[in-house]
C-alpha cells in the first residue's frame, strides 16, 4: 500500500480517530490506528473496546496513483509524525519487514506495524430505524445535561447520561445525586419501543468534539450494548453502562411554594463575587434569604472575610426563604439557561431547588440544598 495526501486532510481525521485510543490499554492493538485504503478512499479506525471511532477519506483528497491496502500503527507516534511535519504533501509506504515509511520533501520517519489481523472487528452496523437529530441539539443536550453526571466509578450507572424514548418524546438526564440536568426533545418521528439506555458521559464529551455548529443531521442507531452515531464521513460506537437508571420522575415537583424570577446574568454575576468566600471544602456554600422582593446573599472564610450581596426580584406569592446551596452547582446550572430572566422555585429549605426558563419548560436543572439553618 501506498499514498500520497495533503497534511490538513489527513490530519483533520487523524484528530478524530485519536480519541479511539487509549494509551492506558494493556493490549497494545488498541493503542493503533488502521489504515484500510480501497477504490473508494482511506478509511481511519481506532477503538479502545468502550468507544470505536471510523473515518474516511474520498479518494478526490488523494493524489492519484496510490496503491490499496491496509496496515496498523501506533497511534500516538502516527498522530504525531503527521501533527508536526510541515504542511505539505505526506506520503505514506508500506515497505518489507513491517514497516511504514512516512516521508516528505526533507523528512523521513519509519514506523513498525502491526498485524492487521488483531485489530478487533469495529461491528459498526446500523438500525432500521434511527433517531435523527441535528448537530446543534445533540451538541446542546450535551452542554445542557453532562455537568451534572457523575464522576464517582463506584456507581456508573451514573457517571452517564440517561437517554429515554417514549413514543417521539425524548428525554436526557443527568445526575450526581446531589443535582439533575433534565432535556426534553420532540422527535420528528416517534419510535416503534421505548427506549432506556445510558450512554458514558465521556463517551458524549468526545463526540461533542467531533460535531461541527451547523445542522447536518446525525443518525442514532441504538443496540441492546452499544449506540453508533454516524454523521460527515465519520462513524462513533459507544458501549452503554449496565444498570438501572434511577427514577428521578418524582424530585422533580409540579407545585412550588415560592417562585422567584430574576435576570439571569445579574444572578450569575452576584453568583460569581459571592462564591469568591465560599470554599469546595465546604462545598462551596452560600446562604441566601428571601425578605420581600428582595433577595440577600452571603457567604464567608472565617479567616478570610465575608460578602453580603442584594438583588431585586419578583415574586408569585408573599412567602420567604432561608436556604443554603453549592455557588458552583448553582452557576453551572445557570450557565447552560439561553434567556434573560430565570425562574427559582422552592418548596421549603430542605427540598431541591428547581431552576429554569420561565417560557420553556423543556430544560430543567434541579440541586440539593445544604442544611446550614
Amino acid at each position: 500500500m501506498n499514498l500520497k495526501i495533503k497534511k490538513e486532510k489527513l490530519l483533520k481525521h487523524l484528530n478524530y480517530v485519536i480519541k479511539g485510543i487509549s494509551n492506558k490499554n494493556l493490549r497494545p492493538i488498541l493503542n493503533c490506528i488502521k489504515f484500510e485504503l480501497t477504490e473508494e478512499g482511506l478509511y481511519l479506525s481506532s477503538t479502545d473496546n468502550d468507544i470505536a471511532i471510523k473515518t474516511f477519506i474520498n479518494k478526490n483528497e488523494i493524489e492519484d496513483n496510490y496503491s490499496c491496502g491496509k496496515f496498523v500503527v501506533s497511534g500516538k507516534y502516527i498522530y504525531e509524525i503527521i501533527r508536526k511535519l510541515p504542511n505539505e504533501i505526506i506520503s505514506i509506504e508500506e515497505v518489507m519487514d513491517s514497516k511504514i515509511f512516512i516521508s516528505t520533501t526533507n523528512s523521513s520517519f519509519s514506523l513498525n506495524s502491526n498485524n492487521v489481523d488483531e485489530f478487533p472487528n469495529l461491528e459498526l452496523e446500523e438500525s432500521k430505524n434511527p433517531i435523527i437529530l441535528s448537530n446543534k441539539i445533540l451538541k446542546n443536550i450535551f452542554n445542557q445535561t453532562s455537568f451534572a453526571a457523575s464522576t464517582q466509578e463506584s456507581r456508573p450507572a451514573i457517571t452517564g447520561i440517561n437517554f429515554k424514548i417514549s413514543g417521539n418524546i425524548l428525554e436526557c438526564t443527568a445526575t450526581d445525586s446531589y443535582r439533575l440536568a433534565k432535556k426534553i426533545i420532540n422527535l420528528e418521528n416517534s419510535v416503534a419501543e421505548d427506549v432506556n439506555i445510558i450512554i458514558p458521559t465521556k463517551n458524549l464529551l468526545e463526540l461533542s468534539k467531533m460535531l461541527s455548529e451547523d445542522e447536518e443531521n446525525v443518525e442514532i442507531h441504538i443496540f441492546n450494548n452499544k449506540v453508533i452515531f454516524k454523521f460527515s464521513t465519520i462513524i462513533m460506537l459507544s458501549r452503554l453502562i449496565n444498570g438501572t437508571y434511577p427514577d428521578v420522575s418524582k424530585l422533580i415537583p409540579n407545585e412550588f411554594m415560592l417562585k422567584l424570577t430574576v435576570s439571569m446574568s445579574d444572578f450569575y454575576s452576584l453568583l460569581d463575587r459571592v462564591s469568591l468566600f465560599s470554599t469546595e471544602e465546604e462545598k462551596n456554600t452560600i446562604k441566601l434569604e428571601c425578605k420581600d422582593n428582595t433577595v440577600v446573599v452571603t457567604s464567608n472564610i472565617p479567616e478570610i472575610g465575608n460578602v453580603v450581596e442584594k438583588i431585586e426580584v419578583e415574586k408569585n406569592n408573599d412567602e420567604n426563604i432561608k436556604i443554603a446551596f453549592s455557588s458552583k452547582y448553582m452557576m453551572e446550572a445557570i450557565k447552560v439557561l439561553d434567556c434573560d430572566k430565570i425562574e427559582l422555585c422552592f418548596n421549603g429549605e430542605i427540598k431541591p431547588i428547581v431552576i429554569g426558563n420561565p417560557e420553556d419548560t423543556n430544560l430543567i436543572q434541579l440541586i440539593v440544598p445544604i442544611r446550614t439553618y
